[in-house]
């Protein structure tokens, strides 16, 4: 018995030392890849702007001014209170923006490094009014960040909407909203309808956060709170338990998007404890299931990992949840 765990102990010893090299061997690697890529300020642009300024604004930035609004309508913006206002509160949270234009880089890097193929788009910064919703926005060569979107979780400006928005509305959710935003693009949804198949969709997305930013804590990852993060590995064991008793794995009922995919203040098990729970709680479990499944198999590659389906993942995976 005793020869037996010492035998345990040394496999174990070896893999860590073995992991530890490779991750060693990755981040001097991604530390090589060069990177290129413009970053505009064009909230500060427009703040500094009079009216002689918008036709050569227009002129450089034609795709952030619609052809149905006249050079009077941008004009008249220059001087509208509150586009004045969120001016003022975005740049007293972003007067500098060099810590995250570095975090940007590193971003853009380690997925330049796991896929060569990527382009590094162009950043564009600017005020939104507060489109929560489209907070990040990339359409082929461009990436727009409205600023006004981070300002912190109490800001005033936040004050009328659901407590589980303004919770992600914080600085440090830049990244990991860029981050989400690029796997989208590289991470296809899938054709299949099963609840398990989108699990693992969000999964991969969340596992290539996990590569792009890997100094980032999970919560930020998965946009959510510490305390919401600690929620979940709290009962994970539960999740999952309800998600096989209840058969919900292979069932392709739509509300159960709505139920735990979807952006939501809470998941909806339909139990006391609901209202304790964070939302999204599908997604956690798909990132728990596919983590499991590339710790398993780590001469698969995240490219590689998208093309895998999600029964066989889990099948590989041998996921146990936390107790």
């Amino acid at each position: 018995m005793k020869l037996l765990l010492k035998y345990f102990l040394i496999i174990s010893c070896l893999g860590l030392f073995f992991s530890c090299k490779k991750e060693d061997k990755d981040v001097a690697a991604i530390n090589k890849v060069e990177i290129d890529f413009d970053l505009v300020r064009f909230d500060r642009l427009f703040a500094e702007a009079s009216a002689a300024d918008v036709p050569q604004l227009k002129t450089a930035y034609p795709y952030l001014f619609p052809e149905q609004y006249t050079d009077s309508t941008w004009i008249a913006k220059l001087t509208d209170t509150l586009q004045v206002e969120l001016e003022d509160e975005v740049d007293k949270v972003f007067k500098s923006f060099d810590k995250e234009s570095e975090e940007i880089e590193s971003l853009f890097r380690h997925i330049k490094y796991y896929f060569p193929n990527f382009t590094a788009p162009k950043v564009i910064t600017l005020i939104s009014e507060v489109n929560y919703n489209d907070r990040v926005i990339l359409a082929d060569s461009l990436l727009l960040l409205g600023l006004d979107n981070y300002l912190g979780s109490e800001h005033h400006f936040y004050a009328g909407l659901p407590n589980y928005v303004a919770k992600g509305l914080d600085k440090s959710y830049l990244t990991s909203n860029m981050a989400s935003a690029i796997s989208k693009k590289i991470n296809r949804y899938p054709r299949n309808r099963t609840f398990l198949s989108r699990m693992v969709y969000y999964g991969k997305e969340l596992y290539l956060i996990d590569k792009f930013l890997p100094n980032n804590k999970n919560y930020q990852k998965i946009s959510y709170t510490q305390e919401e993060m600690n929620w979940a590995l709290t009962n994970e064991e539960q999740i999952w338990r309800h998600f096989i008793e209840q058969e919900l794995l292979y069932s392709t009922n739509p509300k159960l998007n709505q139920r735990f995919l979807d952006p939501a203040p809470f998941s909806k098990f339909g139990l006391e404890l609901d209202s304790e729970s964070p939302g999204r709680l599908g997604r956690y479990i798909g990132w728990q299931i596919v983590r499991a499944f590339m710790d398993k198999n780590q001469n698969i590659t995240p490219k590689q990992l998208l093309s895998l389906p999600a029964d066989d993942i889990l099948k590989e995976s041998n996921y146990k949840p936390r107790k």
